[in-house]
């Protein structure tokens, strides 16, 4: 396993140690001659040795030498600008060589900063004008010699400058970081960097032996001439540097990529109000349709009233009095307008008329055989349930088998290598008050407190299938037998016994600045830890005043999740939280800190504790419901007759086939294999129980408006056919709605259809089947005077319940909306209000639309009280690194003819467009890439390993074996915490000479045998490019003997992304990088990132949305307009529709919801409802007599109660306990759009469609109503 898996690569801590060696001779302090001449030496010679073994020289003036042949060739092979006489011998140039190739594979990707790099330290060692600049500043004895104290290195500001600038941003990819902070600690400028070099170095650590300052001040009369050596530019073309370590060149300059472009959004400034584009149209167009509205409609008005202004008045007294007969007519026949009969249907509806009338007549002579032919069907489909399976797996949810993140995904980890799990920890101080900063974690209480935690982790045991297992067990080691924790306690490696050795607090602060370039910080998985990695709640680099202590350790992962390592692991995850909340917990608290948990497992954990956790507040809303059904099914008589009028049993009963056509529809698909979801088992429910209750409603009050002196079967025959056709209409048009959603590739909105489609399917047909049929027997009990719910027990006939029976009384609701809500919307000004406000309302939906984020955050799909809400606030508050992000390149070409090699690298002499130098040129723009930094690249790092000039990595014996470097056994021995040099490795030899290269690049061949040997090749300080660890899972080596590799990855990080939107716009740079990439290098490139599958869903999630919603409006459409055969009635039910789905949209931003599946699945869903709202009163209104105005009070009377009290009483008694759920999700999602839709849906459907029907709804299909549509006007009423 890879271990920047973990954000973090393996490398040995470096630092440039300069050791001087000399011959040993007379010893004459310059520093007391102080004399400056060209060709004389400052120190030469060897004089002791400190106790750690590092040499200390010579303080002694002499002439330099002129150095043999031999000694002349090696000097010029390393320092070029040094010729003639030296001032360093063949064992001083040897230890020199043997220092500076601990720097040379950091800095050989630029030759120009490697160069001046070298020729510094040249100088320093072994120039022949070495006093010239050269002083000698303090001696002390040595067993019984002088020896150098401490010197001033004379260097010109000129160089320093040159040198620094050189190799300033030469990166180190294995760190994804810059070489500076190894070769600099990080430094600035060129001061800070000699600063830094300058150090003398402790004991047993690297650096010189005693300190150098570099200075570039000199006196006028000194004689001091500072050295000025030839430097070379990063940005000169003969030197070679790549634009990733160089992108102030010229040439990447040039190459550099256009900033992305930012869509900027189209304003127009009004004064001192900035308002968008879309906005101003919006507001132009309404009111152009507003006056134009109130113009046509004063225009209309004084043209119809003109000639007939007296008539008015005269109809109002007329209706006076047939108001008075209306009312008798309706205490006998229930109102039974006339115009119900007179109309004149198109040929669907007559035949689909003359149908429910014979099925009508068929259902009553047959109820039993009916009922049982239609129960068997969804009891038979209920066998299915023995397969029933729910999916929770997020990916699976929200993403297709065939999407781009889930193929990315299985390629990534079937070729590289799954992503760890993750276990974290987040220790954070408390502010003192509210607006104040929080202090710095960092004291020595809250380290030992740390230590006391790490404790009890590594103590941890769980038991599986009878194995204790521990954090040791199941953790990634990329090294070695230690954990890659990421803690601060690593500056410690982990032992308390450490803490007081290294200098406590102290040590650990150093650290934070030193971490890669002193070898006392190194990790105890001996790479260092970056301290960005584990603390948190800083500003800039100043770690010391961190607020939070981040701990995470990453854990192996596998991918068959019946394997025995993937069940320890979980089962450790579950003792892991089980432990922080019994124990680490209250430590935590009685010290005054926060802690936040979290396990890889958690997510998963506490979705399925949500799914039970509101099962109690879930059964309550629909019992609530099923009560009120109960009731609202029931005829309203005196107290005498309640008994037996009551429809309690009728409607459980009813209830229970929507329960049945449910788990018929659950049934059918788990037996062939389809999984459910959360989202079906909590939404569907609630979809067909309004269908089913609006039908039950409509059924029922049809029959109730029939005259009780008819047969109960011609009752029956002439409700069915009244409302069939208008049933049939709406459920059609859902059924059909929901299967074609059925197509969308998005998992949950596909199953959520599919489940919907059979379910509503079900639902429709059992109503007019079994529910007829048990409507029926209930007809025939009240007309034996038996008891509802107890139908064994017969009542004595007395003349109350006769004369009960015998008077339909209109309900309360009924009442109201023929005596109060049809003649208050026939007023001019309600009209005028109406429209104004709906359409405006629509309007101002169609621009907060523009204003929906998509995404899903993930504290609201989590109960309120789990121990993740705080985890993921303390992680956006704290956390200061971004997820890893992996560039995969496919089939990659090694071979030399193909030039693969230079399209990716970013080293020298690679092309400056290549993909890592692009990488590059986008971390430098992080707010429009959302990538932070250069990328590791294993290519880079093995062409380096390979290079001569690295000539202490790729190394082989006189058989050809490979040959570590001299750091490592078996070419040193490990005595006494030290490496012993053996002659085992003296005749060991570089890979390859300069010859064996060709432009810089190896063949083909040598390609293929020494990619092995480098992915098994240590770092060390002698050779810190060693692949082992850093790229282990980088490269798929699998067949790449044939010159293809199938796989290969090149790991940075994203910027860090605390909100649902940087998730989304990160991975659509990426892709957009990617894309780019791919097609200017003709290679396949994607990127990667553990979160993409989850994320993914939202780039096209507006795209979904308006496919689901066109789809299902569209579906709607097409049904009306078959079985209606009338393009104005479909065009205004799909406009109200329409209008529905656009205020639910900006009510969704009111309230702050966001654009996700749960939202899109109640977006199709709202259609689904909508349309019980809008047919039935459209069908009314079509099949009766009379001018619009007539017929909208008609269609009102009938229908209106029926879905107000069917759909929007129902709904808001059982929306109204969501309230209380313990999950955020049903709150947001089920109680706040269910409301939504619940108010929306009756004010368009019980107030805006009435109100439009009567204004220009189609005419009256029955020709004696010609004449009263010519003269109709729009209102009746003044």
């Amino acid at each position: 396993m890879e271990i920047g898996r973990s954000g973090f690569l393996f490398l040995l801590s470096f630092s440039i140690q300069v050791t001087l060696i000399f011959f040993s001779g007379n010893f004459q302090p310059s520093y007391a001659q102080e004399r400056y001449a060209k060709g004389y030496c400052s120190m030469y010679g060897i004089c002791g040795q400190r106790s750690d073994g590092k040499a200390l020289n010579c303080p002694n003036y002499t002439r330099s030498i002129k150095p043999d042949e031999l000694l002349s060739s090696k000097i010029q092979s390393l320092c070029p600008t040094i010729t003639g006489n030296v001032c360093c011998t063949a064992e001083q140039f040897e230890t020199l060589r043997e220092q500076v190739q601990q720097a040379v594979p950091l800095l050989v990707g630029c030759p120009a900063c490697l160069r001046n790099f070298l020729n510094l330290f040249c100088e320093l060692s072994c120039s022949p004008d070495q006093s010239l600049f050269i002083n000698v500043t303090s001696a002390k004895q040595v067993n019984g010699s002088m020896t150098v104290d401490s010197i001033d290195f004379f260097v010109t500001h000129q160089f320093g400058e040159q040198l620094f600038n050189s190799c300033k941003d030469v990166k180190f990819g294995t760190m994804n970081t810059r070489s500076m902070d190894f070769v600099g600690a990080g430094a600035q400028n060129y001061s800070e960097w000699f600063t830094f070099l300058g150090r003398q170095a402790n004991l047993n650590e690297p650096g010189s032996p005693y300190p150098i300052t570099f200075t570039s001040y000199i006196s006028d009369l000194s004689g001091i001439k500072p050295m000025n050596a030839t430097t070379y530019s990063c940005g000169d073309s003969s030197m070679g540097c790549s634009c990733g370590d160089c992108p102030s060149s010229a040439v990447c300059i040039d190459s550099l990529s256009p900033a992305p472009h930012v869509k900027q959004s189209c304003s127009i400034k009004l004064i001192s109000l900035k308002v968008k584009c879309l906005d101003f149209s919006l507001v132009i167009i309404y009111l152009f349709i507003v006056c134009a509205f109130l113009v046509w409609n004063f225009v209309y008005i004084k043209k119809k009233e003109g000639p007939f202004r007296t008539k008015p008045l005269l109809n109002v007294k007329g209706e006076s009095s047939n108001d008075k007969q209306e009312t008798h007519v309706s205490q006998t026949t229930a109102m039974v307008p006339s115009g119900l009969k007179a109309h004149d249907p198109s040929v669907i509806q007559l035949y689909m008329s003359n149908f429910f009338r014979k099925y009508g007549t068929f259902v009553s002579k047959n109820p039993t055989l009916v009922l049982c032919i239609s129960l068997s069907i969804p009891l038979l489909l209920c066998i299915g349930l023995i397969h029933f399976k729910v999916e929770t797996r997020p990916e699976k949810l929200w993403v297709g088998p065939g999407s781009r993140a889930a193929k990315e995904k299985q390629y990534f980890d079937s070729h590289l290598a799954p992503f760890y799990r993750i276990e974290q920890i987040l220790l954070a101080s408390v502010s003192p008050s509210v607006g104040e900063r929080p202090p710095s974690i960092v004291t020595e209480q809250n380290l030992k407190l740390l230590f006391e935690i790490q404790k009890k982790v590594d103590n941890l045991h769980a038991n599986y299938s009878g194995s204790m297992v521990s954090l040791s067990d199941i953790c990634l080691k990329p090294l070695g037998n230690d954990c890659a924790t990421q803690s601060v306690l690593q500056y410690f490696q982990m032992d308390l016994q450490n803490y007081d050795t290294y200098g406590g607090l102290t040590h650990a602060e150093y650290c934070f600045e030193h971490f890669s370039s002193d070898q006392t910080c190194l990790s105890a998985f001996t790479a260092p830890l970056d301290p960005s990695t584990a603390l948190g709640g800083f500003s800039g680099n100043n770690y010391s005043e961190a607020s939070a202590f981040v701990i995470t350790y990453p854990v192996n992962n596998v991918l068959d999740e019946t394997s025995i390592e993937f069940r320890n692991a979980v089962a450790w995850e579950k003792a892991f939280i089980q432990l922080i909340k019994d124990e680490i917990v209250p430590m935590v608290q009685a010290q005054n800190l926060t802690l936040a948990f979290s396990s890889e497992s958690s997510i998963q954990e506490e979705l399925k504790r949500e799914s039970t956790a509101d099962v109690i507040t879930i059964l309550v809303s629909y019992l609530v419901m099923f009560a009120y059904i109960s009731i609202t099914l029931g005829e309203k008589h005196q107290l005498s007759s309640i008994f037996v009028s009551s429809k309690v049993l009728l409607g459980l009963s009813g209830v229970v086939l929507v329960l049945l056509s449910v788990l018929g529809s659950i049934g059918f698909y788990s037996s062939i294999g389809v999984k459910s979801t959360l989202i079906i088992m909590e939404v569907i429910p609630f979809l067909v129980l309004a269908v089913g209750v609006d039908n039950m409603c409509i059924l029922v009050h049809a029959i109730n408006r029939q005259p009780l002196e008819l047969l109960l079967e011609e009752r029956i025959s002439n409700a069915l056919t009244e409302v069939g056709p208008s049933i049939t209409l709406a459920s059609l048009s859902e059924v059909l709605a929901f299967a074609v959603g059925s197509f969308i590739p998005m998992p949950a909105c596909r199953v959520f259809s599919m489940f919907a489609a059979l379910a509503v399917l079900l639902d429709f047909l059992l109503q007019v089947t079994a529910f007829v049929s048990l409507i029926i027997f209930d007809s025939l009990r009240a007309e034996d005077k038996r008891i509802d719910c107890f139908p064994c027990i017969k009542l004595r006939s007395s003349k109350a319940i006769s004369e009960g029976a015998a008077i339909q009384e209109l309900g309360l609701l009924a009442r109201y909306m023929k005596d109060v809500h049809a003649p208050l919307l026939s007023h001019r000004g309600v009209k005028v209000f109406v429209v104004v406000a709906f359409i405006g309302f629509s309007f101002a939906s169609i621009a907060l639309c523009t204003r929906i984020q998509p995404g899903l955050e993930q504290k609201v799909v989590l109960p309120r009280d789990s121990y993740l809400q705080n985890y993921f606030d303390d992680l956006a508050k704290y956390l200061r690194v971004g997820p890893p992000l992996y560039f995969v390149v496919k089939d990659f070409n090694y071979s030399l003819e193909s030039g693969n090699t230079n399209q990716i690298c970013s080293i020298s002499q690679c092309d400056s467009h290549s993909l890592l130098n692009e990488i590059t040129k986008a971390s430098l723009e992080p707010e429009s890439s959302y990538i932070a930094k250069p990328a590791a690249s294993w290519l880079d790092d093995f062409l380096i390993w390979l290079s001569p000039e690295a000539f202490s990595c790729c190394r082989k014996f006189i058989d050809g074996s490979y040959c570590p470097p001299d750091d490592q056994p078996p070419c040193c021995q490990e005595k006494d915490g030290s490496c012993t040099v053996d002659i085992t490795c003296k005749d060991c030899t570089t890979c390859l000479h300069y010859s064996d290269l060709h432009d810089g690049r190896p063949s083909t061949m040598q390609f293929k045998e020494k990619l092995p040997w480098f992915l098994n090749a240590l770092p060390s300080s002698n050779c810190a490019k060693g692949g082992k660890g850093a790229y282990t899972s980088s490269v798929d080596i699998s067949g790449y003997q044939n010159g293809i590799i199938q796989a290969s990855s090149f790991r940075t990080y994203h910027t860090p992304l605390n909100k649902q939107k940087d998730y989304v716009n990160s991975m659509k740079a990426a892709r957009h990088f990617s894309s780019k990439m791919s097609t200017t290098l003709k290679m396949e490139i994607f990127p990667y990132s553990v979160f993409y599958i989850f994320f993914e869903q939202y780039l096209d999630i507006w795209k979904t949305a308006l496919i689901n919603i066109s789809i299902g409006l569209g579906a709607v459409f097409v049904v009306c307009l078959v079985l209606t055969s009338s393009f104005w009635i479909s065009t205004i039910i799909l406009s109200v529709l329409t209008m529905i789905v656009i205020d639910m949209l900006g009510i969704m931003v009111i309230l702050g919801i966001q654009l996700n599946a749960i939202s899109v699945v109640n977006l199709v869903m709202s259609i689904g409802i909508a349309v019980e709202f809008c047919v039935h009163i459209t069908h009314a209104f079509s099949i009766s007599s009379g001018n619009r105005e007539t017929r909208m009070k008609v269609a009102l009377s009938t229908m209106g109660a029926s879905v107000f009290s069917g759909i929007t009483l129902t709904k808001l008694v059982g929306v109204i306990v969501l309230r209380f759920a313990k999950s955020e999700v049903f709150v947001v999602y089920y109680f706040q759009m269910y409301l939504a839709l619940v108010l929306i849906g009756f004010l368009h459907g019980l107030v805006f469609l009435p109100v439009v029907l009567s204004i220009c709804g189609p005419p009256s299909r029955s020709t004696s109503d010609s004449i009263l549509q010519d003269q109709e006007t729009p209102q009746t009423s003044s």
